[in-house]
């Protein structure tokens, strides 16, 4: 059973953060906690984006960016599983340099050191330097770097389903069976 933490930080795409969010409650099954954190950028982002606040009734727990308590701000909490979606560049930047300024990055320090799952879902294009740079410091750390790049292959009809790509990858590399689009298979 898997105990996953989504964290949203205000990049754009909350499609992606949604969408995660939904696939995991039809997968409960194969988890036992899935706590959320937001950052206030995400959440007005997502209002832009999506046009309502439906973050708030997911029926997960959200906690404070501010909150250490939260479960996963400790490796005794166990969480194995992070995942950041849609992951800024500037909360990469600060996960890459060490800097646990809040509870997501926080969160993020204490799955690298315990050598569990971090998936960060970058959407941010074109990358610079800099970013290139982190990507790099956050995989040889042992960080997954997921940018949110949907495939075609399966001929998404709507923006959801287009969007269901890179979520559907994110929740296989986080070691959830799922059905999905499977190439060379019927």
């Amino acid at each position: 059973m898997h105990k996953i933490v989504v964290a949203i930080t205000g990049a754009s795409g909350s499609i992606y953060a949604r969408l995660l969010l939904e696939k995991l409650t039809a997968l409960q099954a194969q988890w036992s906690a899935v706590s959320v954190v937001m950052t206030e950028n995400a959440r007005e982002v997502w209002r832009t984006e999506l046009g309502n606040d439906s973050y708030s009734k997911l029926g997960f727990p959200v906690f404070s960016q501010r909150d250490f308590h939260a479960p996963f701000a400790s490796g005794s909490g166990k969480y194995d599983t992070m995942i950041i979606v849609p992951c800024s560049m500037g909360t990469l930047g600060r996960i890459a340099s060490g800097a646990s300024t809040d509870l997501i990055t926080r969160a993020a320090d204490v799955v690298l050191k315990e050598r569990r799952r971090l998936i960060c879902v970058i959407r941010d294009t074109p990358y610079n330097l800099i970013h290139i740079r982190n990507m790099e410091t956050i995989t040889l750390a042992g960080g997954i770097i997921c940018p949110a790049t949907p495939s075609f292959y399966s001929l998404p009809k709507s923006i959801d389903e287009v969007a269901a790509t890179v979520v559907d990858r994110v929740l296989d590399l986080a070691g959830l069976d799922i059905s999905t689009f499977r190439w060379g298979t019927p």
